[in-house]
Protein backbone atom coordinates (compact mmCIF):
# COMPACT_ATOMS: atom_id res chain seq x y z
CA UNK A 1 0.00 0.00 0.00
CA UNK A 2 1.54 3.61 -0.90
CA UNK A 3 2.38 5.45 1.95
CA UNK A 4 3.49 9.12 2.99
CA UNK A 5 6.21 9.70 5.40
CA UNK A 6 8.19 12.61 5.77
CA UNK A 7 11.87 12.60 3.62
CA UNK A 8 14.06 13.48 5.82
CA UNK A 9 13.44 12.01 9.83
CA UNK A 10 15.93 13.80 11.63
CA UNK A 11 15.74 18.00 12.18
CA UNK A 12 12.37 17.78 11.39
CA UNK A 13 11.31 21.01 12.71
CA UNK A 14 8.46 23.01 11.74
CA UNK A 15 8.62 26.03 9.42
CA UNK A 16 8.72 29.52 10.35
CA UNK A 17 5.58 30.75 10.11
CA UNK A 18 4.84 31.39 6.78
CA UNK A 19 4.49 35.32 5.17
CA UNK A 20 0.41 35.93 4.06
CA UNK A 21 -0.71 38.53 1.92
CA UNK A 22 -4.33 38.41 2.50
CA UNK A 23 -5.67 34.90 3.06
CA UNK A 24 -2.94 33.51 0.42
CA UNK A 25 0.85 32.06 1.17
CA UNK A 26 4.15 33.15 0.01
CA UNK A 27 5.79 31.67 -2.84
CA UNK A 28 9.32 31.11 -3.94
CA UNK A 29 10.28 30.09 -7.95
CA UNK A 30 12.73 27.45 -8.51
CA UNK A 31 14.18 28.01 -11.92
CA UNK A 32 15.75 25.55 -13.67
CA UNK A 33 17.93 26.10 -16.77
CA UNK A 34 18.48 23.06 -19.32
CA UNK A 35 20.42 22.08 -22.03
CA UNK A 36 17.32 22.40 -24.22
CA UNK A 37 14.70 24.22 -22.05
CA UNK A 38 14.37 26.46 -19.10
CA UNK A 39 11.50 25.27 -16.45
CA UNK A 40 10.14 27.84 -13.84
CA UNK A 41 8.59 26.27 -11.03
CA UNK A 42 5.78 28.23 -8.41
CA UNK A 43 5.81 26.47 -4.45
CA UNK A 44 4.03 27.84 -1.98
CA UNK A 45 5.41 27.82 1.81
CA UNK A 46 3.71 24.38 2.25
CA UNK A 47 5.97 23.01 -0.62
CA UNK A 48 2.95 22.75 -2.93
CA UNK A 49 3.79 22.98 -6.18
CA UNK A 50 1.06 25.52 -7.66
CA UNK A 51 2.19 26.13 -11.48
CA UNK A 52 5.07 25.51 -13.86
CA UNK A 53 6.51 27.14 -17.43
CA UNK A 54 8.32 26.25 -19.78
CA UNK A 55 10.77 27.81 -22.42
CA UNK A 56 13.28 25.97 -24.92
CA UNK A 57 16.08 27.29 -26.95
CA UNK A 58 18.22 25.50 -29.33
CA UNK A 59 21.37 23.88 -29.19
CA UNK A 60 24.24 25.39 -32.05
CA UNK A 61 26.26 22.44 -33.48
CA UNK A 62 28.81 24.23 -35.96
CA UNK A 63 30.39 21.08 -35.82
CA UNK A 64 30.65 17.51 -35.01
CA UNK A 65 31.24 17.75 -31.19
CA UNK A 66 30.89 21.25 -31.09
CA UNK A 67 27.54 22.23 -28.60
CA UNK A 68 27.36 25.56 -28.04
CA UNK A 69 23.93 28.47 -27.07
CA UNK A 70 23.41 31.91 -27.40
CA UNK A 71 23.79 33.38 -23.68
CA UNK A 72 21.36 35.93 -24.23
CA UNK A 73 18.47 33.05 -25.20
CA UNK A 74 18.57 31.97 -21.57
CA UNK A 75 17.63 34.52 -20.31
CA UNK A 76 14.85 35.79 -22.61
CA UNK A 77 13.31 32.52 -22.22
CA UNK A 78 13.60 32.76 -18.71
CA UNK A 79 11.64 36.18 -18.48
CA UNK A 80 9.08 34.45 -20.92
CA UNK A 81 9.21 31.47 -18.60
CA UNK A 82 8.33 33.58 -15.46
CA UNK A 83 5.62 35.96 -17.20
CA UNK A 84 3.84 32.58 -18.67
CA UNK A 85 4.02 31.54 -15.10
CA UNK A 86 3.00 34.27 -13.55
CA UNK A 87 -0.11 34.69 -16.01
CA UNK A 88 -1.22 31.10 -15.64
CA UNK A 89 -0.87 30.63 -11.99
CA UNK A 90 -2.72 34.51 -11.38
CA UNK A 91 -0.11 35.05 -8.63
CA UNK A 92 0.02 38.49 -7.41
CA UNK A 93 3.42 40.13 -8.00
CA UNK A 94 4.08 40.36 -4.33
CA UNK A 95 3.17 37.58 -3.24
CA UNK A 96 6.51 35.66 -4.74
CA UNK A 97 9.12 36.59 -1.70
CA UNK A 98 12.39 34.55 -3.22
CA UNK A 99 13.57 32.95 -6.44
CA UNK A 100 16.51 30.98 -7.17
CA UNK A 101 18.48 28.42 -9.85
CA UNK A 102 19.08 25.10 -10.45
CA UNK A 103 22.27 24.81 -14.09
CA UNK A 104 23.26 22.49 -15.99
CA UNK A 105 27.00 22.68 -15.26
CA UNK A 106 30.37 23.12 -16.42
CA UNK A 107 29.42 25.62 -19.37
CA UNK A 108 31.70 28.56 -20.33
CA UNK A 109 30.54 32.21 -20.13
CA UNK A 110 33.05 34.78 -21.50
CA UNK A 111 32.33 38.57 -20.61
CA UNK A 112 34.48 41.76 -21.36
CA UNK A 113 35.46 44.30 -19.10
CA UNK A 114 32.16 45.72 -20.14
CA UNK A 115 30.33 42.34 -18.96
CA UNK A 116 29.45 41.56 -22.69
CA UNK A 117 29.31 38.33 -23.44
CA UNK A 118 32.47 38.16 -26.19
CA UNK A 119 31.35 34.45 -28.07
CA UNK A 120 28.64 32.01 -27.55
CA UNK A 121 28.41 29.91 -24.59
CA UNK A 122 30.28 26.21 -24.92
CA UNK A 123 28.19 23.66 -23.60
CA UNK A 124 28.91 20.71 -20.90
CA UNK A 125 28.27 18.07 -23.76
CA UNK A 126 30.75 19.89 -26.20
CA UNK A 127 33.31 17.61 -26.95
CA UNK A 128 36.25 19.26 -28.81
CA UNK A 129 38.84 19.83 -25.61
CA UNK A 130 40.24 16.30 -25.72
CA UNK A 131 43.75 17.76 -26.44
CA UNK A 132 43.26 20.17 -23.77
CA UNK A 133 42.39 17.24 -21.20
CA UNK A 134 45.62 16.32 -22.00
CA UNK A 135 47.38 19.10 -21.33
CA UNK A 136 46.14 19.66 -17.95
CA UNK A 137 47.15 16.24 -17.04
CA UNK A 138 50.80 16.64 -18.23
CA UNK A 139 50.72 19.66 -16.12
CA UNK A 140 49.52 18.84 -13.34
CA UNK A 141 49.63 14.97 -12.82
CA UNK A 142 48.62 13.99 -9.09
CA UNK A 143 47.73 17.70 -8.22
CA UNK A 144 44.65 17.58 -10.29
CA UNK A 145 43.08 15.22 -8.06
CA UNK A 146 44.19 16.47 -4.47
CA UNK A 147 43.04 20.31 -5.49
CA UNK A 148 40.39 19.73 -8.17
CA UNK A 149 38.71 16.50 -7.07
CA UNK A 150 38.00 15.31 -10.51
CA UNK A 151 39.77 13.90 -13.71
CA UNK A 152 40.24 16.16 -16.83
CA UNK A 153 37.44 15.12 -19.04
CA UNK A 154 35.67 17.57 -21.95
CA UNK A 155 32.59 18.27 -20.16
CA UNK A 156 34.54 20.81 -17.30
CA UNK A 157 35.11 24.81 -17.70
CA UNK A 158 38.89 24.77 -17.81
CA UNK A 159 39.53 22.89 -20.80
CA UNK A 160 37.30 24.56 -22.43
CA UNK A 161 38.66 27.54 -21.49
CA UNK A 162 42.27 26.58 -22.44
CA UNK A 163 40.99 25.82 -25.84
CA UNK A 164 39.73 29.41 -26.57
CA UNK A 165 43.03 30.73 -25.33
CA UNK A 166 44.69 28.52 -28.13
CA UNK A 167 42.21 28.59 -30.92
CA UNK A 168 41.08 32.38 -30.59
CA UNK A 169 43.94 33.78 -28.89
CA UNK A 170 41.80 37.73 -29.10
CA UNK A 171 38.84 36.32 -27.25
CA UNK A 172 40.52 34.93 -24.32
CA UNK A 173 42.71 38.39 -24.26
CA UNK A 174 38.93 40.10 -23.86
CA UNK A 175 37.91 38.30 -21.05
CA UNK A 176 37.90 39.52 -17.76
CA UNK A 177 35.27 37.31 -16.34
CA UNK A 178 34.11 34.01 -16.93
CA UNK A 179 30.78 32.36 -15.53
CA UNK A 180 28.53 29.43 -15.40
CA UNK A 181 25.10 29.47 -17.34
CA UNK A 182 22.96 30.16 -14.45
CA UNK A 183 24.85 32.49 -13.34
CA UNK A 184 24.77 34.61 -16.75
CA UNK A 185 21.06 34.50 -16.11
CA UNK A 186 21.60 35.64 -12.71
CA UNK A 187 23.42 38.76 -13.27
CA UNK A 188 21.27 39.76 -16.12
CA UNK A 189 18.28 39.47 -13.98
CA UNK A 190 20.01 41.31 -10.40
CA UNK A 191 22.95 43.31 -12.60
CA UNK A 192 25.45 40.94 -9.40
CA UNK A 193 28.68 38.83 -10.77
CA UNK A 194 28.86 35.46 -8.44
CA UNK A 195 28.77 32.18 -8.65
CA UNK A 196 28.43 29.52 -5.90
CA UNK A 197 30.59 26.66 -4.39
CA UNK A 198 28.49 23.82 -6.09
CA UNK A 199 28.73 24.80 -9.62
CA UNK A 200 32.64 26.76 -9.33
CA UNK A 201 33.61 23.01 -8.60
CA UNK A 202 32.46 21.75 -12.09
CA UNK A 203 35.20 24.21 -13.67
CA UNK A 204 38.64 22.48 -12.29
CA UNK A 205 39.81 25.45 -11.52
CA UNK A 206 38.74 25.56 -7.93
CA UNK A 207 39.83 23.74 -4.51
CA UNK A 208 37.07 21.69 -3.30
CA UNK A 209 37.77 20.81 0.09
CA UNK A 210 38.86 24.74 1.34
CA UNK A 211 36.13 26.00 -1.04
CA UNK A 212 38.26 28.85 -3.07
CA UNK A 213 39.67 29.24 -6.39
CA UNK A 214 43.26 27.80 -6.88
CA UNK A 215 45.86 30.56 -7.55
CA UNK A 216 48.05 26.94 -8.30
CA UNK A 217 45.51 26.03 -11.35
CA UNK A 218 45.30 28.86 -12.48
CA UNK A 219 49.23 29.76 -12.70
CA UNK A 220 49.74 26.61 -14.42
CA UNK A 221 48.08 27.89 -17.77
CA UNK A 222 48.50 31.35 -17.26
CA UNK A 223 44.84 31.94 -16.16
CA UNK A 224 44.57 35.35 -13.92
CA UNK A 225 42.31 34.62 -11.12
CA UNK A 226 40.77 37.77 -11.43
CA UNK A 227 38.63 36.26 -14.32
CA UNK A 228 37.02 34.03 -11.49
CA UNK A 229 33.95 35.34 -10.13
CA UNK A 230 32.96 36.08 -6.56
CA UNK A 231 32.17 32.90 -4.44
CA UNK A 232 28.89 32.98 -1.99
CA UNK A 233 27.07 30.04 -0.75
CA UNK A 234 24.10 28.32 -2.37
CA UNK A 235 21.42 30.20 -0.10
CA UNK A 236 23.29 33.41 -0.35
CA UNK A 237 20.88 36.65 -1.98
CA UNK A 238 22.59 37.76 -4.70
CA UNK A 239 20.62 40.71 -4.83
CA UNK A 240 16.35 41.65 -6.44
CA UNK A 241 15.43 41.65 -9.79
CA UNK A 242 16.35 45.10 -11.85
CA UNK A 243 13.57 47.10 -12.42
CA UNK A 244 13.24 46.07 -16.21
CA UNK A 245 13.72 42.48 -15.47
CA UNK A 246 10.59 42.64 -12.89
CA UNK A 247 8.64 44.03 -15.02
CA UNK A 248 9.41 42.01 -18.21
CA UNK A 249 8.57 39.30 -15.92
CA UNK A 250 5.51 40.14 -14.07
CA UNK A 251 7.19 39.96 -11.06
CA UNK A 252 7.97 42.60 -8.06
CA UNK A 253 11.42 44.57 -7.73
CA UNK A 254 11.33 43.37 -4.08
CA UNK A 255 12.12 39.67 -5.19
CA UNK A 256 15.08 38.46 -3.43
CA UNK A 257 17.09 36.73 -5.79
CA UNK A 258 19.69 33.46 -4.40
CA UNK A 259 22.63 32.08 -5.76
CA UNK A 260 21.36 28.85 -6.00
CA UNK A 261 23.39 25.49 -7.43
CA UNK A 262 24.70 22.74 -10.33
CA UNK A 263 21.78 21.08 -11.35
CA UNK A 264 22.97 17.70 -9.76
CA UNK A 265 23.43 19.39 -6.06
CA UNK A 266 19.97 21.03 -6.92
CA UNK A 267 18.80 17.71 -7.88
CA UNK A 268 19.49 15.98 -4.66
CA UNK A 269 18.40 18.28 -2.54
CA UNK A 270 15.04 18.21 -4.35
CA UNK A 271 14.75 14.47 -3.68
CA UNK A 272 16.56 15.38 0.16
CA UNK A 273 19.94 14.11 -0.28
CA UNK A 274 21.01 15.79 2.40
CA UNK A 275 23.20 13.72 4.66
CA UNK A 276 26.05 11.21 4.34
CA UNK A 277 24.85 7.77 3.94
CA UNK A 278 22.07 9.77 2.05
CA UNK A 279 21.75 8.77 -1.98
CA UNK A 280 19.73 9.21 -4.46
CA UNK A 281 19.24 7.46 -8.26
CA UNK A 282 18.91 9.52 -11.18
CA UNK A 283 17.60 8.80 -14.48
CA UNK A 284 17.48 10.94 -17.05
CA UNK A 285 18.87 11.07 -20.61
CA UNK A 286 22.16 10.43 -18.67
CA UNK A 287 21.84 8.61 -15.50
CA UNK A 288 23.52 9.90 -11.88
CA UNK A 289 23.98 7.58 -8.45
CA UNK A 290 24.81 10.44 -6.00
CA UNK A 291 25.65 10.22 -2.50
CA UNK A 292 26.47 13.13 0.25
CA UNK A 293 30.23 12.41 1.39
CA UNK A 294 31.23 13.65 5.35
CA UNK A 295 34.06 15.67 4.40
CA UNK A 296 36.48 17.53 1.56
CA UNK A 297 38.77 15.15 1.98
CA UNK A 298 37.52 11.89 0.09
CA UNK A 299 39.51 10.60 -2.31
CA UNK A 300 38.09 8.63 -5.01
CA UNK A 301 40.91 8.13 -7.35
CA UNK A 302 39.22 9.57 -10.06
CA UNK A 303 36.60 6.73 -10.51
CA UNK A 304 33.61 8.74 -9.53
CA UNK A 305 33.26 12.71 -9.34
CA UNK A 306 33.16 14.99 -6.10
CA UNK A 307 31.51 18.12 -5.91
CA UNK A 308 30.73 21.05 -3.23
CA UNK A 309 26.96 20.43 -2.64
CA UNK A 310 24.11 23.13 -2.68
CA UNK A 311 24.02 22.40 1.16
CA UNK A 312 26.37 24.44 3.12
CA UNK A 313 29.96 22.85 3.92
CA UNK A 314 28.74 19.59 2.52
CA UNK A 315 30.17 17.55 -0.61
CA UNK A 316 28.31 14.74 -2.87
CA UNK A 317 30.31 12.05 -4.94
CA UNK A 318 28.22 10.67 -8.13
CA UNK A 319 28.86 8.04 -11.09
CA UNK A 320 27.40 8.72 -14.11
CA UNK A 321 26.27 6.76 -17.08
CA UNK A 322 25.95 8.89 -20.43
CA UNK A 323 23.01 7.65 -22.34
CA UNK A 324 20.83 5.83 -19.50
CA UNK A 325 17.27 7.13 -20.26
CA UNK A 326 18.79 7.95 -23.79
CA UNK A 327 19.37 4.80 -24.37
CA UNK A 328 15.57 3.65 -23.82
CA UNK A 329 14.30 6.46 -26.23
CA UNK A 330 16.88 5.12 -28.77
CA UNK A 331 15.48 1.54 -28.67
CA UNK A 332 12.36 2.66 -28.57
CA UNK A 333 12.61 5.16 -31.60
CA UNK A 334 14.44 2.21 -33.58
CA UNK A 335 12.49 -0.65 -32.86
CA UNK A 336 8.93 0.49 -31.38
CA UNK A 337 8.17 4.04 -33.15
CA UNK A 338 4.51 3.15 -32.72
CA UNK A 339 4.55 2.19 -29.34
CA UNK A 340 4.01 4.87 -25.88
CA UNK A 341 6.79 4.47 -23.11
CA UNK A 342 4.31 2.96 -20.96
CA UNK A 343 3.05 0.47 -23.43
CA UNK A 344 6.41 -0.45 -24.45
CA UNK A 345 7.36 -1.02 -20.24
CA UNK A 346 4.39 -2.83 -19.96
CA UNK A 347 6.17 -5.73 -21.70
CA UNK A 348 8.64 -6.14 -19.10
CA UNK A 349 6.24 -7.61 -16.52
CA UNK A 350 5.57 -10.67 -18.92
CA UNK A 351 9.55 -11.36 -18.91
CA UNK A 352 11.28 -12.82 -16.15
CA UNK A 353 13.98 -11.27 -14.58
CA UNK A 354 17.50 -11.61 -16.91
CA UNK A 355 15.41 -11.34 -19.93
CA UNK A 356 16.05 -14.85 -21.24
CA UNK A 357 19.63 -14.65 -21.37
CA UNK A 358 19.92 -11.25 -23.11
CA UNK A 359 22.60 -8.63 -21.87
CA UNK A 360 22.66 -4.79 -22.92
CA UNK A 361 25.52 -2.42 -22.46
CA UNK A 362 24.41 1.41 -22.16
CA UNK A 363 27.35 2.34 -24.43
CA UNK A 364 25.27 4.59 -27.24
CA UNK A 365 27.49 7.48 -26.62
CA UNK A 366 30.59 5.87 -24.73
CA UNK A 367 30.65 5.80 -21.19
CA UNK A 368 31.61 7.81 -18.17
CA UNK A 369 31.45 5.64 -14.62
CA UNK A 370 33.51 3.36 -14.23
CA UNK A 371 35.46 3.44 -17.77
CA UNK A 372 35.81 7.02 -19.00
CA UNK A 373 35.60 5.31 -22.53
CA UNK A 374 34.61 8.02 -25.67
CA UNK A 375 35.04 4.80 -28.00
CA UNK A 376 33.21 1.99 -26.31
CA UNK A 377 29.55 1.40 -28.23
CA UNK A 378 26.76 -0.41 -26.75
CA UNK A 379 25.78 -4.52 -27.24
CA UNK A 380 23.16 -7.07 -27.20
CA UNK A 381 24.99 -10.00 -25.71
CA UNK A 382 22.70 -13.60 -25.83
CA UNK A 383 19.99 -13.12 -28.64
CA UNK A 384 18.63 -16.15 -29.74
CA UNK A 385 15.28 -16.91 -31.51
CA UNK A 386 13.05 -16.67 -28.61
CA UNK A 387 13.33 -13.19 -27.96
CA UNK A 388 10.82 -11.12 -28.86
CA UNK A 389 10.53 -7.21 -28.40
CA UNK A 390 9.48 -7.82 -24.42
CA UNK A 391 13.03 -9.51 -23.83
CA UNK A 392 15.06 -7.00 -25.63
CA UNK A 393 13.30 -4.02 -23.67
CA UNK A 394 13.57 -6.01 -20.30
CA UNK A 395 17.59 -6.31 -21.22
CA UNK A 396 17.63 -2.58 -22.03
CA UNK A 397 16.27 -1.40 -18.80
CA UNK A 398 18.19 -4.48 -16.84
CA UNK A 399 21.72 -2.59 -18.61
CA UNK A 400 20.77 0.86 -17.69
CA UNK A 401 20.29 -0.12 -13.79
CA UNK A 402 23.39 -2.53 -13.92
CA UNK A 403 25.28 0.27 -15.17
CA UNK A 404 24.10 2.80 -12.74
CA UNK A 405 25.29 -0.18 -9.45
CA UNK A 406 28.62 0.21 -10.85
CA UNK A 407 28.50 3.74 -9.31
CA UNK A 408 26.58 2.01 -6.54
CA UNK A 409 29.28 -0.63 -5.79
CA UNK A 410 32.05 2.23 -6.03
CA UNK A 411 30.28 4.37 -3.67
CA UNK A 412 29.81 1.60 -1.21
CA UNK A 413 33.75 0.19 -1.98
CA UNK A 414 34.78 3.75 -0.62
CA UNK A 415 33.02 3.45 2.92
CA UNK A 416 29.37 5.33 1.89
CA UNK A 417 26.74 2.59 3.50
CA UNK A 418 24.07 2.79 1.34
CA UNK A 419 20.98 1.04 2.21
CA UNK A 420 18.64 2.97 0.12
CA UNK A 421 17.76 5.41 -2.14
CA UNK A 422 15.51 8.10 -3.65
CA UNK A 423 14.68 7.30 -7.15
CA UNK A 424 14.05 10.25 -9.38
CA UNK A 425 13.66 10.99 -13.24
CA UNK A 426 11.97 8.72 -15.64
CA UNK A 427 13.06 5.35 -14.07
CA UNK A 428 10.81 6.64 -10.79
CA UNK A 429 7.79 6.66 -13.41
CA UNK A 430 7.49 3.08 -14.13
CA UNK A 431 6.47 0.51 -10.87
CA UNK A 432 8.28 -2.44 -12.48
CA UNK A 433 11.56 -0.37 -12.99
CA UNK A 434 11.28 0.92 -9.79
CA UNK A 435 11.24 -2.76 -8.33
CA UNK A 436 14.00 -3.67 -10.63
CA UNK A 437 16.14 -1.31 -8.54
CA UNK A 438 15.53 -2.25 -5.43
CA UNK A 439 16.49 -6.10 -6.89
CA UNK A 440 19.63 -5.03 -8.80
CA UNK A 441 20.97 -2.56 -6.26
CA UNK A 442 19.74 -4.95 -3.09
CA UNK A 443 18.62 -1.29 -1.28
CA UNK A 444 15.27 0.34 -0.54
CA UNK A 445 14.20 2.32 -3.33
CA UNK A 446 11.96 4.96 -2.40
CA UNK A 447 9.37 7.09 -4.76
CA UNK A 448 8.49 10.49 -4.05
CA UNK A 449 4.86 11.95 -4.03
CA UNK A 450 5.81 14.56 -6.01
CA UNK A 451 8.87 14.89 -7.70
CA UNK A 452 10.69 18.07 -9.86
CA UNK A 453 13.73 17.55 -9.64
CA UNK A 454 16.39 20.33 -9.97
CA UNK A 455 13.96 22.97 -9.61
CA UNK A 456 12.51 21.64 -6.57
CA UNK A 457 16.26 21.98 -5.07
CA UNK A 458 16.13 25.52 -6.24
CA UNK A 459 12.83 26.44 -5.04
CA UNK A 460 13.85 24.94 -1.75
CA UNK A 461 17.11 27.06 -1.67
CA UNK A 462 15.09 30.29 -1.96
CA UNK A 463 12.79 29.07 0.90
CA UNK A 464 15.95 28.45 2.77
CA UNK A 465 17.31 31.79 1.78
CA UNK A 466 14.08 33.88 2.63
CA UNK A 467 14.25 32.03 6.61
CA UNK A 468 11.22 30.08 5.94
CA UNK A 469 13.09 27.35 7.37
CA UNK A 470 16.08 26.81 9.85
CA UNK A 471 17.58 24.22 7.85
CA UNK A 472 17.43 22.46 4.45
CA UNK A 473 16.52 19.74 6.13
CA UNK A 474 13.51 21.18 8.11
CA UNK A 475 12.36 22.60 4.50
CA UNK A 476 12.55 19.08 2.99
CA UNK A 477 10.40 17.41 5.55
CA UNK A 478 7.75 19.71 4.69
CA UNK A 479 8.31 20.15 1.10
CA UNK A 480 9.00 16.43 0.12
CA UNK A 481 7.11 13.16 1.33
CA UNK A 482 7.93 9.38 0.25
CA UNK A 483 4.87 8.00 -2.03
CA UNK A 484 5.61 4.34 -1.82
CA UNK A 485 9.22 2.10 -1.39
CA UNK A 486 10.20 -0.68 -3.07
CA UNK A 487 11.86 -3.32 -1.03
CA UNK A 488 14.45 -5.96 -3.18
CA UNK A 489 13.34 -9.34 -2.90
CA UNK A 490 16.06 -12.09 -2.01
CA UNK A 491 15.54 -14.53 -5.18
CA UNK A 492 15.08 -11.36 -7.92
CA UNK A 493 19.00 -10.09 -6.01
CA UNK A 494 20.35 -13.09 -6.00
CA UNK A 495 20.05 -14.09 -9.65
CA UNK A 496 20.37 -10.42 -10.71
CA UNK A 497 24.01 -11.08 -8.73
CA UNK A 498 24.69 -13.59 -10.90
CA UNK A 499 24.05 -12.00 -14.06
CA UNK A 500 25.48 -8.54 -12.81
CA UNK A 501 28.98 -11.03 -12.82
CA UNK A 502 28.46 -11.20 -16.79
CA UNK A 503 27.34 -8.34 -17.41
CA UNK A 504 30.90 -6.47 -16.02
CA UNK A 505 32.84 -8.64 -18.48
CA UNK A 506 31.30 -7.42 -21.48
CA UNK A 507 32.95 -4.41 -21.58
CA UNK A 508 36.59 -5.81 -21.43
CA UNK A 509 35.52 -7.97 -23.36
CA UNK A 510 34.39 -5.60 -26.57
CA UNK A 511 36.96 -3.33 -25.76
CA UNK A 512 39.10 -4.06 -28.44
CA UNK A 513 36.44 -5.06 -30.59
CA UNK A 514 35.33 -1.21 -30.19
CA UNK A 515 38.49 0.37 -30.74
CA UNK A 516 38.40 -1.61 -34.22
CA UNK A 517 35.35 -0.21 -35.06
CA UNK A 518 36.48 3.38 -34.72
CA UNK A 519 37.48 4.02 -38.22
CA UNK A 520 34.34 2.84 -39.41
CA UNK A 521 32.06 5.34 -37.40
CA UNK A 522 30.58 8.34 -38.95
Amino acid sequence: MPFSVPLIQKDVRAPKTARKVGNGLKYVIGIDLGTSAVKALLVDSEGRVCGEASEPYPLLQEKAGYNEQEPERWVTQTVAALRKLVRETGIRPDEVEGLSFSGQMHGLVLLDKDRRVIRNAILWNDTRTTEQCREIEAALGKRLFAVAKNRALEGFTLPKLLWVKRHEPEHFRRAATFLLPKDYVRYRLTGRIATEYSDAAGTLMFDVANKRWSEEICAAFGIDPAICPPLVESHAQVGVLLPDMAEAAGLSETVRVFAGGADNACGAIGAGILSAGEAMCSIGTSGVVLSVAENGDADYGGKLHFFNHGKENAFYAMGVTLAAGYSLQWFKETFAPGLSFDELLKGIDEVPAGAGGLLFTPYLVGERTPHADANIRASFIGMDATHKLAHFTRAVVEGITFSLKESLDILRGAGHDIGSLVSIGGGAKNESWLQMQADIFNATIHKLENEQGPAMGAAMLAAYGCGWFDSLEACAAVFLKRSRSYRPRPDHAELYDRLYDVYRNVYEGTKRLNDGLVPFRK
